[in-house]
């Protein structure tokens, strides 16, 4: 009777632990999954950029240092390997597109270029899936970092070295107003 009684706590501790696996192993499979889904986005908006810089070029010669600021960090993106670097490459261009929006807005002809709004709509569509994909992220990632702190999945996580992940968090330049000069 005792080997019988042995053998099902061990049966449910062996159950326990794949469960409790799985759902860790998913949960990362989850993280990994919305961060595809943010460099997807992250990427289309990299690949729109070209075109709406050569479309604005014309128009506003003089704000060629943030044309240039965007085409360094198109650049830079493709050097950066991690969700931090990544977020602070986001960070920086969303605030120079946004300069770039803001000035445009003293430029009517731009205003009127059928290339110019085209762009200026998928760009604004790729900023709210962007923002979208962030927040799903942050949500995958706070699930599993969850996971891996609370009793008694955090014992299975230490046992097969799962690691906590890091969050997309914007940095303080984002967080402040854009500043348009048209005294130039």
């Amino acid at each position: 009777m005792i080997g019988w009684i042995v053998l099902v706590i061990v049966v449910i501790l062996i159950v326990f632990v794949i469960s409790t696996y799985n759902g860790l192993v998913t949960a990362k499979m989850n993280v990994e999954n919305s961060w595809s889904q943010i460099d997807v986005q992250l990427q289309r908006r990299f690949d729109l950029i070209p075109n709406f810089v050569e479309t604005v070029k014309g128009y506003m010669a003089h704000e060629q240092e943030s044309l240039e600021k965007i085409a360094e960090l198109r650049t830079s993106w493709g050097n950066a390997n991690t969700v931090a670097d990544k977020a602070k490459l986001d960070n920086e261009l969303s605030s120079t597109l946004k300069t770039i929006m803001a000035v445009s807005e003293n430029y009517p002809e731009l205003k009127a270029n059928q290339n110019f709004l085209q762009l200026s709509e998928e760009l604004s569509n790729t900023e709210n899936k962007i923002s979208f994909s962030r927040q799903f992220y942050n949500d995958s990632v706070t699930i599993y970092n969850t996971k891996l702190e609370v009793f008694p999945s955090n014992i299975i996580a230490g046992m097969f070295h799962f690691t906590a992940r890091d969050l997309f968090k914007s940095d303080d330049q984002a967080r402040q107003n854009v500043k348009v000069d048209f005294g130039k």
